[in-house]
């Protein structure tokens, strides 16, 4: 059985934002999951602080689940820049958090992934040796394909992991491999999902209804068909995030019966 985390905003942005965090930990463990994903966006600055992430790191230890931190920034910048003050600031928050990974987003990456300085920043940080599933204090730093074209291409994603193999830092960073999140982008997940598979370290599932930009997030069948083949060609042994919302009336149930779900599925 994979290990499963529950996304934060599985149990509603709102509820999130009004009970914060901590008060989603004994449930997430109640559910049978192993992790919970703490979301940036769904926090004020003062639960982003330091000694507030601590308390929440500590209040998930206690409840034996282990940390993702989760933040909206992005490595490179609009212009293709890396961004060091976020991956910076990303590191920091994930270290207060005990977090196993810290997940950005891919942003603005244009060709030229700058290597050399994503290496010499991360060995600043004391990373550039860590491994998926390395233990606190050392994060291990993953982005994610997000739902627009810039950050959501494929192509972004083979050039970033084409230039880290070529300069023999195949294994700087991860990649959180979302299978919605293709669709947004207009992508197709099975394509992306065999030429990533060797780089994904963590999967977040969801199904995707509607279209344009009226798609949303929504539960995957029990035989949908597209998300049983993408888990098919991704590593079996990568943590699994449930990133749909649970059904509001019966929330707990709900998050019990996906976590066993897509533990084998």
């Amino acid at each position: 059985m994979a290990e499963v985390a529950i996304v934060a905003s599985a149990f509603g942005a709102g509820s999130i934002r009004r009970d914060g965090h901590a008060a989603w930990c004994g449930a997430t463990r109640e559910a049978g999951a192993r992790a919970f994903e703490v979301r940036r966006e769904l926090m004020d600055d003062a639960d982003a602080e330091p000694q507030a992430l601590r308390t929440l790191g500590m209040a998930l230890e206690r409840e034996g689940l282990w940390p993702v931190w989760s933040t909206p920034d992005t490595l490179y910048r609009e212009d293709g820049a890396l961004d060091e003050a976020a991956l910076r600031a990303a590191v920091a928050c994930g270290r207060a958090l005990g977090a196993r990974f810290v997940k950005l987003q891919l942003g603005g990456l244009a060709g030229d992934a700058q290597v050399a300085r994503l290496v010499a920043v991360l060995e600043h940080l004391g990373l550039a040796g860590t491994q998926a599933g390395d233990a606190f204090p050392m994060p291990r730093v993953v982005v994610e394909n997000g739902q627009l074209e810039q950050g959501g291409s494929l192509a972004q994603f083979v050039g970033l992991f084409q230039a880290l193999c070529a300069a023999g830092h195949d294994k700087l960073i991860g990649m959180t491999f979302d299978i919605g999140n293709w669709q947004w982008a207009g992508e197709a997940p099975l394509t992306a999902a065999a030429a990533l598979a060797p780089h994904v370290e963590y999967i977040h599932c969801k199904a995707v209804e509607g279209a344009g930009a009226r798609r949303f997030a929504c539960a995957p069948a029990a035989d949908d068909a597209l998300c049983r083949a993408a888990l098919a060609c991704l590593p079996a042994d990568v943590p699994r995030g449930i990133e749909f919302p649970f059904d509001a009336v019966r929330m707990n149930e709900d998050a019990a019966r996906y976590v066993a779900w897509l533990g084998n599925a």
